[in-house]
């Protein structure tokens, strides 16, 4: 059977949901399933929760936990990546604070914009020492990574390595969903079609029985009560005709147009929550403390498979029953008006010759556009990680849509250098 060994296994609650769909899958009950991560304690309470679930399950898989990178790489057939370079302490809160002294505020900050790039500088040589493991242990396994900033990282990946890689993100299944939901209309055989950049894929086709859901979907959209948490993506589909995947508080700092320091009261009035990643990590140590507790202690707990696309694709790959994905690949022609270099969100149909991405054609013209402005940020931030060229950390970063709508040239410069200097060892040497 298919050895499945899991990256970043100390992050608890994704490894129950993507291991945890593996155990409950017949076709990969007997797996042989290997947890990995340098946190031995966190790694110990994944392992105790998923050993349980297991065993609830029929006790058919074969599950281990190991600090050893190779151990775990070894052999393995499938490779699911769901990292943190530098946790919330110190990494995260060096993204957040230094760039505030700048006057430059942020709400998660793992995607796009100055945090997304540092976030991405530090994963990138930790992904490709990877890389370089699978390459000796196991050069035919699929690498499925779920870590952000998912299109810097798959492309370095794709561009950088022998290995054959997917970035998977599950706001692609869920977007078509959310966006009826919000507008009180039934989800109920709806075809829908969705392409673009991670985070800033388009909802190019809804519809149900040949019917074009979009203009009752955005007659229902302007009428709707406010407040509420999807204002600033409703104003997207408002201005530029299309729903985009990712939640609202992310994609307000992908754009130039929502968190700025001249126009205070856009805050207020599109609902954005600054901070708000950082908050987040804050609530979740406060309240994993007895969480892990009831998980861990709780000998009957069960599970049941989730929308995470981890296990399909195993699934489909291993039997030969093909599968639809939204997958993060090179774009080599999938996307016409969009560079072939490019790591783009596309359709992907998945059975045992791996993942097979699906041409898209041109999207429509401003919602290439407003990847591009996405885009000339990953390629940048992967030419500065694969050159170790200090240059290419300033053209990033002053090509970034909300930095450079909020920061002159030499401020941008200027916040470059101190995040280099406060990471530290957690970056390698630019020259």
């Amino acid at each position: 059977m298919a050895k499945i060994t899991f990256m970043g296994a100390g992050s608890t609650i994704f490894a129950k949901n993507v291991i945890g769909d593996c155990i409950v899958t017949q076709a990969l009950e007997e797996s042989q399933i290997v947890l990995y991560d340098i946190d031995a304690q966190r790694l110990k309470e994944s392992e105790d929760i998923l050993v349980n679930i297991n065993r609830n399950h029929g006790g058919k898989a074969r599950i281990t936990a190991t600090t050893d990178r190779k151990e775990a790489l070894k052999g393995a057939d499938y490779v699911v990546n769901a990292i943190q370079v530098g946790g919330y302490e110190p990494c995260t809160v060096t993204d957040f604070e230094i760039p505030k002294k700048f006057g430059l505020r942020q709400t998660i900050g793992d995607t796009l914009g100055i945090g997304g790039i540092f976030r991405a500088l530090r994963t990138i040589p930790v992904m490709l020492d990877f890389a370089r493991d699978m390459e000796e242990l196991c050069p035919d396994a699929w690498f499925l990574n779920y870590t952000n900033p998912m299109s810097i990282l798959t492309g370095a990946m794709l561009r950088a390595t022998g290995i054959k890689t997917v970035g998977l993100c599950h706001s692609v299944q869920v977007c078509f969903k959310e966006l009826l939901t919000g507008v009180n209309m039934s989800c109920e055989g709806v075809q829908w079609k969705v392409a673009g950049v991670n985070h800033q894929s388009w909802l190019l086709e809804v519809a149900r029985d040949g019917v074009d859901l979009y203009p009752e979907i955005k007659r229902r959209a302007l009428e709707r009560e406010t407040p509420h948490d999807d204002m600033v993506r409703y104003e997207i589909m408002n201005r530029f005709g299309y729903y985009v995947t990712e939640s609202s508080e992310h994609s307000s700092e992908y754009m130039p147009y929502f968190i700025k320091s001249q126009y205070p009261e856009l805050i207020d009035k599109f609902k954005i929550p600054l901070d708000e990643y950082p908050r987040r990590c804050i609530n979740q140590i406060r309240d994993w403390g007895a969480m892990k507790e009831d998980l861990i202690n709780n000998k009957n707990i069960a599970h049941s498979r989730t929308n995470e696309y981890a296990s399909y694709i195993i699934e489909a790959i291993e039997t030969d029953k093909p599968y639809k994905i939204g997958g993060n690949v090179l774009n080599k022609g999938l996307i016409t008006n969009l560079p072939g270099e490019a790591c783009v969100e596309v359709p992907c149909m998945v059975d045992a010759s791996g993942v097979s991405p699906c041409f898209v054609g041109s999207l429509p013209r401003q919602c290439a556009a407003l990847n591009m402005t996405m885009i000339n940020v990953q390629l940048l931030t992967i030419e500065a990680s694969l050159t170790l060229k200090k240059e290419h950390i300033y053209h990033a970063a002053m090509l970034d849509p909300h930095t450079s709508a909020e920061l002159p040239l030499d401020k941008i410069a200027a916040l470059c250098d101190k995040l280099i200097e406060a990471h530290g060892t957690w970056l390698p040497k630019y020259r």
